[in-house]
């Protein structure tokens, strides 16, 4: 009983993590610094689909096939393996922006 209601409200607060908190750490996850991340989620949020969120999540797994921080360069080169030219557009401009604005 006690560990339903410890539990319980930390598992209610996970599920309104926000999209721009979802796709920031799905960033961070990919390798992408804290910084580039939290700007790039910011800016994309808003522009992409849902579904498009969830297709550009599917790249987390980019941390682990390497050794460092992941470029905005070598992201975006995975990011255009997935077909979709609006999902990329979205990505190289938010890239861009942050990368100069940092």
């Amino acid at each position: 009983m006690r560990f339903v209601l410890i539990v319980a409200p930390i598992l209610a607060l996970a599920a309104c993590a926000t999209p721009e908190t979802r796709v920031r750490t799905a960033l961070i996850d990919a390798g992408l610094s804290r910084p580039i991340a939290s700007c790039m989620a910011q800016r994309m949020v808003d522009r992409l689909s849902l579904g498009q969120l969830q297709k550009l999540s599917r790249l987390s797994g980019l941390k682990e096939s390497r050794i460092g921080q992941l470029t905005v360069r070598e992201f975006l080169k995975q990011t255009s393996a997935l077909g979709d030219p609006e999902i990329l557009g979205v990505v190289t401009t938010a890239g861009l922006g942050c990368a100069i604005a940092s």
